[in-house]
């Protein structure tokens, strides 16, 4: 929950405007009448995070008393009178201030105002990986931050950001779910990778079971820091013995249903839980369901009063799972790229792309992104080298333009994932939405798009399709509809369309939507010389319906003129 804090009517409009925008995520604390301080020290006590539309210097006098560790306080940020900054002033990193900060400018327009060292220079603090830590973590940051070599150190590749690290140096970042507490210099981080299955008896007590995994972790020499889920079957999903164990160490149960668990081959099943729950397995079939080589084999619990043991266990060390977002640019103006596109680009390891998109968001990236960049004509190439580098362990951004999905990497890259990889899809705002928006509203009806381009698909296939789209009377958009070789595609479709359309009918033209060197063209079926476009411009044809109004492209919702707008 997310405490808003405001003492003028300033104040208590923005505070307002962040209460409209985050429904069900805030809660606000009047402090009009005087007790300012009276309700920051509520909010404190009540929220994980703060925003004080406060001075800085009367918030540090009221929460200094309060503070007590960065792993506990809430994330504190304070907005000016002026709605000017937003200055992340406590819990920059564990009470996800500087993430707060920003969203809070984001939504008031204000400049977020960040210290802390790793996010002002651009390195992904040690602390904000999400991997539970140990060790010198301060001093190793500060290591990386003055660019002393730092080495790291990893069993397994896991999908981090990337980190200025090499194979040697004084300081050392140590990824590992082994048991190992840090050396001097180093700082240990302790990656999701054990999942321990549990099998229990009606009424287990939680203690036992938690002592049964905890004993098979620390016998094995493993970090129970490491354990990523308690797996079982599902008959046994709501049993406290388990939920219980589960809820002391802070992860989730995953249950799988008997019949699946079944078929896993295990080393030892057993008639009793084929007997109680339908497998011969549930601690060990429940480990390894998901995969991962199997550490720990089914142990059984030892019970101080010497009745028989009530709970199992098995440990099975997971392998970690590359990731591959594949994001969509947007057009080509910064404002139009989503904060969701940006958020990847800094968490990537390795970028992929075309060398004119990577030129365009070069300057997001963190500093150590290894950089995977090719010419036109390489697209089926940059998905392969993507995948690839994901299935190593690493995370990885395939960039393309407008969405990534239409007409751009996504498709050859999905072809060649299989599911040993993490992939999402990051939406971009297409080169026709775009251009619909610099036209006005040509595409207020169904509408089409349709590449031109005969390179991947045989032109009678297209020629079919543009007839289709024109005998449904349906408004089109060509993508790549002109180049130097191919310079006759474009009129055959327009030629195709005015059998259905009237010369009259509206057709627009974009080049570059929402670049600086962007132009438009209104004009119609008839008018237009093909002459004009290139492959850096789209064509939108409208149907029978639509009409210049006031100089912009507008097709109604509606297939009439006449019928009331809903």
């Amino acid at each position: 929950m997310i405490g808003l804090i405001s003492a003028t009517a300033a104040g208590a409009a923005a505070r307002d405007r962040l209460a409209a925008a985050w429904p069900g995520r805030t809660r606000v604390y009047d402090g009009s009448g005087g007790s300012v301080g009276d309700a920051v020290r509520l909010a404190f006590a009540e929220c994980d995070r703060l925003v004080c539309f406060l001075a800085t210097g009367a918030v540090v006098r009221i929460v200094a008393p309060l503070l007590g560790d960065k792993a506990s306080d809430p994330g504190i940020v304070c907005v000016d009178e002026a709605g000017r900054f937003a200055v992340s002033l406590v819990g920059g990193h564990g009470g996800g201030a500087n993430e707060l900060a920003r969203e809070v400018g984001g939504l008031l327009g204000a400049e977020p105002v960040i210290t802390t060292a790793t996010d002002a220079v651009g390195l992904p603090g040690l602390d904000t990986l999400g991997f539970p830590f140990e060790g010198d973590v301060a001093a190793v940051s500060r290591a990386l931050l003055d660019g002393e070599p730092v080495a790291l150190e990893a069993e397994l590749a896991w999908p981090l950001p990337p980190l200025p690290v090499g194979t040697h140096g004084a300081y050392t970042v140590r990824v590992t779910d082994r048991a190992v507490g840090p050396t001097e210099r180093e700082a240990v981080l302790r990656p999701p990778s054990l999942v321990v299955g549990v099998g229990a008896s009606k009424g287990a007590p939680v203690d036992e079971v938690l002592a049964l995994v905890e004993d098979a972790l620390r016998d094995a020499g493993l970090s129970v820091k490491s354990v990523a889920a308690l797996a079982t079957v599902d008959a046994k999903a709501g049993e406290p013995g388990i939920v219980g164990a589960a809820e002391r160490l802070g992860v989730p149960v995953v249950t799988y249903a008997a019949e699946e668990l079944a078929a896993v081959e295990v080393p030892n099943p057993s008639d009793a839980p084929l007997a109680a729950v339908g497998t011969p397995s549930v601690a060990e079939a429940a480990a390894l369901a998901g995969g991962g080589e199997l550490l720990v084999p089914k142990r059984k619990s030892v019970r101080a009063d010497g009745l028989p043991a009530m709970a199992t266990c098995a440990v099975v060390r997971r392998v970690p799972r590359g990731r591959l977002a594949v994001v969509g640019l947007g057009p080509g103006a910064r404002d139009l790229l989503t904060p969701r596109a940006k958020d990847e680009l800094r968490r990537a390891a390795v970028l992929v792309g075309l060398d004119q998109y990577v030129d365009q968001i070069r300057d997001l990236l963190r500093p150590g992104t290894r950089i995977l960049e090719s010419g036109l004509g390489a697209e089926e190439e940059r998905a392969r080298t993507a995948v690839a580098e994901a299935r190593r362990g690493q995370a990885v951004a395939l960039i393309g333009s407008g969405d990534a999905g239409v007409y751009a990497m996504a498709s050859p890259a999905l072809a060649e994932a299989s599911d040993d990889i993490d992939v999402v899809g990051v939406p971009g705002v297409t080169a026709a939405l775009a251009a619909g928006a610099i036209l006005g509203a040509p595409l207020g009806h169904d509408h089409v798009s349709i590449s031109l381009s005969d390179l991947h698909t045989p032109w009678e296939v297209i020629e079919r399709r543009v007839r289709a789209a024109a005998e449904a009377d349906i408004v089109v958009t060509f993508y790549n509809p002109r180049s130097r070789g191919r310079d006759w595609q474009l009129p055959k479709a327009l030629a195709i369309l005015a059998e259905h359309r009237e010369p009259s009918t509206p057709v627009g033209v974009v080049r570059n939507a929402s670049r600086p060197d962007q132009s438009s063209l209104l004009t119609t079926l008839a008018g237009l010389d093909p002459a004009v476009v290139d492959m850096m411009t789209v064509v939108t044809v409208g149907n029978t319906a639509t009409r210049e109004i006031a100089g912009r492209m507008v097709t109604p919702r509606g297939y009439r003129w006449q019928e009331e707008p809903k």
